[in-house]
């Protein structure tokens, strides 16, 4: 069972990088091997499209035959995982301290779940998809009533619950991890408890990595289905011929408001065109559903939403394979299946990103049922009034849709009245739909190259602007070569490398979340061991030395002279006690540099155990205005809160006596030796293994210098006496 990261020594590494000037630097591993590999990517495929095309054709056909069955497979077990860790006693737990908040509104946050993770293939697909089951089904007859039930229940199926699942596993993993363990907000953290300080070298770098080129080419085909829906809007609207010089104009000028938006961060680039893209969207799906029929369209939406549900179980799992439709399979599914594991770092990183203080149950039921009502939601309603067209007799609008999907969407506008109105307003939220992925990826990717000073902390607006120029410039090459169809085969293939690293962030973050519980089981059974001793056997403070502490704001030399009187001399005294009975305990002092306050920690080596920490941590406040008596005219104070192997406990220890602060380390060293306890019992006796071995999960470079003190014994002072001892 993996220790997670001591959050003391985080937190020091933190100030250090900020002080350093190195928060917020350049990952120079991930950035130029992927920049370099995407760059030379995009530079073949434009110098030889033929030889390019063949290529990619060739590895997606050896793809599909070998792995197909294991596309199917993962997404049905991401699904049953992120269910099952949000339904269990995990769930209760927060993306963040248990103290933390949400950032955002509950409807500024679900405006960006949505609408980070689904762009404007949405459009596409939603008239594409029913349209081309129903004309050429994989399993039924076409153009039966067969078919015609299963059209929109597939596409269903493919916007479903499977993709939701992925973002959700990443989203809740990485927001766990950098948010409450205060690790980077990178995918190399959620194998943290698996292979433990390895995660800042070469391992965490290939995860990294894998995880940048996954993303670019999952956003590239989003951004490519967008620029070709886009040129034929504008033919439709305004007569510009469609091919690749508007493609290329339509890539850069959304290249150039991605980057405006991302220049101008979550708060107030993303935030507000996600906001604005939901209201639109929804005005656009109302409106085609009083003019196509509401009655209609309703009756269809929950018999597809009854029949999507009640088949869900067989549908994930249905690999066709007796008498297997291949380039169906290929052309849908499968592409479907690799196109959101290639996103789930993306997306998943995003949402965690904005969901810091939401439980991992709030998070995920959010993640799965608010995006996928919208999602079905529109489905059906443009699915729906598309399918009706061609049952009507308009067979010829089916078969050019079919053919050429980008065209469905607005000759289905075609239809109705105030065509060029709502036509216009469709580009209009396109574009919208299509800057937002653009600039969310930047963010995100520029994030994956960096090397962050905090995980709310976004990418250098340098490496942002790069990375939408680079994405503009992989999306032109891959239209170059063969269009939308190139981009979905190069997708199948690079969504298959990250598939395996799912497997390892839902292992390490099981792994994580176990031992968070075993910790608090630990503490409530300790607790009540511990409740005479604490009404009868310990000091405690008076009810005037109670108020005396709540209404006093400390300086920085009471702080410090706290620590030199106080912290340090009773955690020398614990360790010199340890040391006694044959442990072998430290107590290690140093300065929070950003602060200039110093800190002390006690650290217990238990060898294949694991290690036992506590640090008295100093933090920094405002003095409020109700304050009766500031001290010296300043206008902060400090507080020293107590972190522990699990992280901060939330509570200020500042004030306390020698022999208060003795006794809230037994406390705690107690419980953490019944955590041990229940560990070894619930694992079947087996020692901790090496990645949870009491480490930093810092790298040497990160780390700030600290500096071991000697025991009271050694240093000649005087030790914890029987006097001491009986108290």
């Amino acid at each position: 069972m993996t220790k997670l990261p001591d959050s003391a020594e985080v937190a020091q590494a933190d100030d250090d990088l900020d002080v350093q000037g190195k928060g917020n630097r350049l990952n120079k591993v991930v950035f130029f091997g992927s920049a370099a590999a995407i760059l030379a990517f995009s530079i073949w495929a434009i110098a030889t499209p033929a030889g390019a095309e063949t290529v990619i054709g060739g590895a997606v056909g050896w793809v599909t035959d070998v792995f197909g069955w294991y596309y199917f497979l993962t997404a049905t077990i991401i699904i049953l995982f992120v269910i099952w860790i949000a339904a269990s006693r995990y769930g209760k737990t927060k993306l963040g301290p248990d103290h933390s908040k949400p950032d955002f509104s509950l409807f500024s946050w679900t405006a960006m779940l949505f609408a980070a993770g689904i762009g404007i293939d949405l459009m596409f697909f939603a008239v594409a998809g029913p349209v081309t089951h129903y004309l050429a089904p994989p399993e039924a007859s076409p153009e039966s009533m067969q078919a015609a039930r299963e059209a929109v229940v597939w596409t269903m199926f493919h916007y479903g619950i499977s993709g939701w699942a992925m973002y959700a596993l990443m989203g809740m993993a990485l927001g766990y991890f950098a948010f409450r363990y205060k690790l980077p907000l990178s995918i190399r953290s959620a194998l943290y408890p698996i292979i433990g300080r390895r995660i800042h070298g070469p391992i965490g770098h290939t995860v990294d990595l894998a995880a940048v080129l996954g993303t670019i080419f999952g956003i590239a085909v989003s951004l490519g289905i967008g620029v070709v829906q886009l040129n034929y809007g504008l033919q439709y609207l305004f007569g510009i011929p469609e091919g690749t010089a508007a493609q290329i104009g339509l890539i850069l000028v959304a290249v150039l408001m991605a980057t405006v938006s991302a220049v101008a961060g979550v708060d107030r680039g993303i935030k507000r065109l996600s906001q604005l893209n939901i209201i639109l969207a929804i005005a656009m799906m109302i409106y085609i559903l009083f003019v196509a029929g509401p009655t209609r369209i309703l009756n269809a939406l929950v018999m597809n939403v009854g029949e999507y549900l009640s088949s869900l179980p067989g549908l994930t799992l249905n690999t066709m394979a007796y008498e297997q439709p291949v380039e169906w399979m290929q052309d849908w599914t499968l592409f479907f299946w690799a196109w959101w594991i290639a996103w789930a770092p993306f997306v998943g990183l995003f949402l965690a990103r904005i969901s810091r203080g939401r439980t991992i149950r709030q998070f995920v039921a959010a993640t799965l049922i608010v995006p996928m009502m919208f999602t079905m939601t529109f489905i059906a309603v443009f699915g729906n009034a598309a399918l009706g067209v061609v049952r009507d007799g308009n067979r010829e609008y089916g078969e050019e849709t079919m053919n050429f999907p980008e065209v469905g969407f607005y000759n289905l506008l075609d239809q109705y009245p105030g065509a060029l109105f709502i036509a216009g307003l469709a580009t209009f939220v396109g574009l919208l739909f299509y800057v937002t992925s653009a600039d969310s990826g930047a963010l995100v990717m520029g994030n994956f190259t960096s090397i962050m000073s905090s995980p709310r902390a976004d990418a250098r607006v340098w490496l942002r602007v790069f990375w939408a120029a680079v994405t503009g410039l992989l999306t032109m090459a891959m239209l170059l070569v063969g269009g939308v169809d190139a981009l979905t085969s190069a997708t199948i293939i690079m969504g298959l490398p990250f598939s395996f690293v799912m497997y390892l962030v839902m292992f390490g973050l099981y792994k994580a979340l176990r031992v968070e519980s075993l910790r608090a089981e630990a503490f409530k059974t300790s607790l009540w061991g511990n409740m005479a001793e604490r009404t009868t056997g310990r000091p405690h403070r008076t009810w005037k030395q109670r108020i005396g502490r709540a209404m006093s704001y400390p300086d920085q030399r009471a702080a410090t002279r706290f620590i030199e009187q106080t912290a340090s001399p009773a955690l020398a005294a614990v360790a010199d006690e340890i040391s006694k009975r044959g442990a072998n305990a430290d107590v290690i002092e140093g300065v929070a540099e950003e602060l200039g306050v110093p800190f002390a920690e006690l650290k217990v080596d238990m060898f294949d155990e694991g290690g036992f920490y506590y640090s008295v941590w100093p933090e920094e406040g405002l003095i409020p205005t109700f304050a009766s008596r500031p001290v010296g005219g300043a206008d902060k104070y400090y507080r020293f809160e107590v972190f522990l192997n699990e992280g901060n406990q939330g509570y200020d220890v500042m004030g306390y006596s020698k022999e208060q602060l003795i006794g809230d380390v037994l406390d705690c060293y107690e419980r953490h030796l019944e955590y041990l306890r229940l560990h070894r019992e619930a694992a079947g006796n087996s020692p901790l293994p090496e990645a949870m071995n009491g480490e930093s999960p810092l790298s040497e470079e990160d780390t700030g210098s600290v500096e071991a003190v000697a025991t009271p014994e050694e240093s000649g002072e005087l030790s914890w006496d029987d006097e001491d001892r009986t108290k």
